[in-house]
């Protein structure tokens, strides 16, 4: 797919960015910064942004009933960076409204399609258009995710993904050097004979990761994707069947949803997707007590978690091992 933009891609979303914070149209908060390491040593972005634990939840008053408003139903001027593709656009652009990463940008289908449903090859193709308009133009890697499922991290029912720029991932960290995308590990390990999956055997959550051609059809975009997800559907209804009393049960699939709920990612060269158990799990401080948890969404195949209180920071640094706890919890067990 051609985005026909009128500039490259970085530049936009990078000027759009910084109006719409200086105008206030978003709302960026900082975050500090430390690598943790699961056991077999793949590193993991533990970030604390204590501004959202402080962020308000209402002004008391009573909410309206019904349906959540729709963020991408007549989008601010001051957030939108582009409709794509120049003709006949079939997406929009949007800047993320709560950023913690600089320029954390969104594409989202024009017509309100479920988040629930399978992803067509249109949204594939524009996605990865994304992806590349962004290396090219910036010689520098965008990552790519997705959350569909209850138990996903999913927040928004409009079909949307979610772009982060791995440059500002990793700035102002020291240990850059030790940290890079989840996904792109997941690649360092041999394929199957099959299909040509690959899983991390290092990871203690069942995953599956496939290395894309240098310039894939949205075709082979969609087989991809399509391969992945019929893989992660087997691997839970094969926990749920192999378990007397399973903490996981497929979803209602009337109207086309799916029956799992999963992280997709992807980059130029790589779509992994993690079959959903639990949104998030329990942090315990040194004595064993509860001081609070942690909930991940698909920028967990990136390689990063992010608490919003002290106590929570501070157990998952000082006891790492809780790190392999976590994402045994929210996943489908290995």
């Amino acid at each position: 797919m051609q985005l026909g933009l009128e500039e490259a891609l970085p530049s936009l979303v990078k000027a759009k960015f910084a109006s719409a914070k200086a105008s206030n149209a978003l709302i960026f908060s900082s975050t500090e910064l430390s690598i943790l390491r699961t056991k077999s040593a793949a590193p993991f972005q533990l970030r604390y942004c204590p501004a959202l634990a402080k962020k308000p939840t209402g002004d008391g008053k009573k909410q309206p009933s019904g349906p959540k408003p729709d963020p991408f139903d007549q989008v601010s001027p001051e957030l939108l960076i582009a409709n794509i593709p120049s003709n006949n656009p079939s997406h929009l652009l949007v800047l993320n409204k709560y950023p913690v990463i600089p320029q954390h940008f969104i594409i989202a289908t024009k017509l309100n399609k479920q988040q629930t449903h399978m992803l067509e090859q249109d949204d594939l193709a524009a996605t990865h258009a994304c992806l590349k308009a962004w290396e090219e133009n910036k010689n520098s890697k965008l990552f790519s995710f997705f959350n569909s499922g209850e138990h996903s991290g999913a927040s928004q029912a409009h079909r949307h993904l979610q772009f982060l720029s791995v440059d500002e991932m990793k700035r102002d960290q020291q240990e850059s050097a030790s940290w890079d995308p989840l996904i792109e590990r997941m690649l360092a390990a041999p394929a199957d004979e099959g299909q040509g999956l690959r899983t991390n055997p290092g990871l203690p959550f069942t995953h599956y990761a496939l290395e894309l051609p240098h310039e894939p059809s949205p075709e082979t975009l969609y087989s991809s994707y399509n391969k992945l997800y019929e893989t992660a559907a087997a691997a839970v209804r094969s926990y749920i069947s192999s378990n007397q009393n399973p903490d996981l049960e497929l979803h209602p699939s009337e109207g086309g949803s799916s029956p799992i709920s999963y992280n997709l990612a992807m980059t130029t060269s790589a779509m992994a997707i993690v079959p959903r158990r639990k949104e998030g799990a329990a942090i315990k401080d040194s004595k064993g007590n509860e001081v609070g948890s942690v909930a991940l969404n698909g920028t967990l195949l990136a390689g990063t978690l992010m608490v919003k209180l002290e106590d929570e920071w501070n157990a998952l640094r000082d006891d790492q091992l809780q790190l392999d706890g976590i994402l045994t919890a929210i996943g489908v067990p290995r």
